[in-house]
């Protein structure tokens, strides 16, 4: 029985609980929360028997396997280096950092003290994207040249993504790290990205940082990634992925493409993540922890922390996307193509 400790108490730790619920050899045994009122709330709602505000207690308990973090983006180091101090077990959403120094600090952490870590990308466990990456590797579209990868929405819910110094950037950093992840599964995580160009301006919002950006990124075998990332995207979340091969091409519609496509005068309640309106015409999601990939990556975590093999996503794969996001935000600045310097 894998015993963890959930630390934070909003929308992503909402949609890890709702995607342990399926997975089997687990029970969270404390909720950490900043405010006592959400502690006490969400270990409520989610039948968590105890809860605290105070995070180094609850990862150092004796009844803790597993450190799950899902903390704003200024938390994930204290809390990831928290967890490697007490000899913790450690699943860490993204962004691994607020840039790749920080994110080298977590890594630094985790192997000076030997502890296991998971990195919760999710496009990594995400259903329709896992099928496409086995028709890769099976050959089905020869060899991969080009890997088009976007998310984009209106902005984000959460108070501390608009303010740069928690957040560390905007949505090129929140929302283009998922992109690089796609880019980096289909290109073939063996193969190193060298070098990025990228093009971020402030078009909509009254923010301090970039609101749309779009990033190329050349890996070692020449093949190219293309990142998109925004926030003036209207009707929900827009996550898509196109893999272009010498052999054929994939397309992935994970939000727009799904199975339920609904007309109503009248609302038909939740439709999914940012979406702009409940009537007319949506697209529904199922299940979103499903889709999105929660479920599978808190059974892979679970699975592979119980099992003692290493998680197939980890800290590596959080500072290599960090580094990345870093060498796209200087060429976003100096208007040329800028190595991504990583130290492995």
């Amino acid at each position: 029985m894998i015993r963890i400790a959930m630390l934070g108490s909003g929308f992503v730790c909402d949609f890890f609980m709702r995607a342990l619920r399926y997975v089997p050899g687990q029970v969270v045994v404390v909720n950490f929360s900043r405010s006592e009122a959400r502690a006490s709330k969400f270990a409520a709602e989610w039948g968590v028997s105890e809860w605290t505000t105070d995070m180094r207690a609850a990862v150092a308990r004796d009844d803790v396997d597993l450190v799950a973090v899902g903390l704003p983006n200024d938390a994930h180091a204290p809390a990831c280096i928290a967890a490697a101090e007490a000899g913790k077990a450690v699943v860490c959403t993204k962004p691994l950092g607020r840039n790749g120094p920080e994110a080298k600090t977590i890594l630094d952490a985790v192997r000076e003290h030997g502890v296991w870590h998971g990195y919760a990308e999710t496009e990594a466990f995400m259903p329709d994207v896992l099928r496409a990456r086995q028709a890769v590797e099976d050959g089905a579209i020869g060899k991969v040249l080009i890997v088009r990868a976007r998310e984009a929405h209106t902005g984000s819910h959460a108070s501390y993504a608009w303010d740069v110094e928690k957040s560390g950037g905007g949505p090129l950093l929140g929302m283009g790290i998922h992109a690089v992840a796609a880019c980096r599964i289909f290109v073939g995580k063996d193969v190193m990205p060298k070098e990025v160009f990228c093009w971020a301006d402030t078009l909509e919002h009254d923010v301090p940082f970039e609101d749309n950006a779009i990033a190329l990124i050349r890996f070692e075998n020449d093949s190219l990634g293309q990142v998109e990332a925004g926030w003036s995207n209207h009707g929900g979340m827009d996550v898509r992925t196109e893999v272009y091969g010498t052999d054929g091409l994939i397309h992935i519609n994970s939000t727009h493409g799904t199975p339920i496509r609904a007309f109503s005068l009248n609302s038909i309640g939740y439709v999914q993540e940012k979406a702009d309106s409940d009537t007319g015409w949506t697209f529904p999601q199922a299940d979103e922890a499903w889709q999105y990939g929660y479920h599978g990556q808190m059974f892979h975590f679970v699975e592979a922390l119980s099992q003692g093999k290493p998680s197939d996503e980890d800290f590596v794969d959080g500072y290599i996307a960090n580094m990345v996001i870093d060498a796209a935000y200087r060429s976003a600045k100096s208007r040329q193509w800028e190595p991504v310097n990583l130290d492995l």
